[in-house]
């Protein structure tokens, strides 16, 4: 029901071969045991790391879109086990934050292809995402795009965020709701 696309058509050719190359490199470097060496090869893809910043096997996604050079990490940081960036906007960490384990921080939505009958209704949205000093972030935490969490927050393991966290504030739980339905003569055919 979707409309033939030409391959490369919603992206460009220059975009699939920065997803190719850096794909390629992200995958080698969770064979990367030595945080010492991520950090390394992040600074050498574009990423801006810290001294004394710790990184575990770290995923990325929308990496396509800008490189890793929208990704800054402070100094004195750590990131966790399987923490997923979506790089499709800005990153950052300022000095002294903490992304446990399975931390997932995305800066986009997106239904999907320009032709995708949802497409009008929620066009793709990106906002970078910061992270204040000296913030924590407990496991499986979600952060959406445009978020900033403040300085010295804490954040609860499985939180869901979409709104910004004041500094030094202790919050905690998931924020989905029902928020409406779609109108059933809108579905495409």
């Amino acid at each position: 029901y979707l409309k033939k696309t030409r391959p490369c058509s919603n992206c460009g050719w220059k975009m699939a071969l920065r997803y190719v190359f850096l794909g390629s490199a992200l995958f080698l470097m969770r064979f990367v045991f030595l945080s010492p060496l991520r950090v390394f090869l992040l600074k050498g893809l574009g990423a801006s790391v810290g001294k004394d910043t710790i990184l575990s096997d770290i995923r990325f996604t929308t990496f396509h879109r800008h490189g890793l050079r929208k990704l800054r990490i402070g100094d004195s940081c750590f990131v966790g086990e399987e923490v997923l960036f979506d790089l499709g906007e800005a990153i950052c960490l300022e000095d002294h934050v903490v992304l446990s384990h399975r931390v997932m921080v995305l800066t986009h939505t997106n239904v999907g292809y320009s032709d995708h009958p949802l497409r009008g209704e929620f066009p793709a949205k990106y906002q970078p995402v910061i992270f204040k000093r000296g913030c924590y972030l407990g496991a499986g935490a979600i952060v959406l795009p445009g978020v900033t969490i403040g300085e010295e927050a804490v954040v609860g393991a499985g939180s869901v965020i979409t709104k910004d966290v004041p500094r030094r504030t202790i919050v905690a739980g998931q924020a989905a709701r029902v928020l409406g339905e779609l109108d059933p003569s809108e579905v495409s055919p």
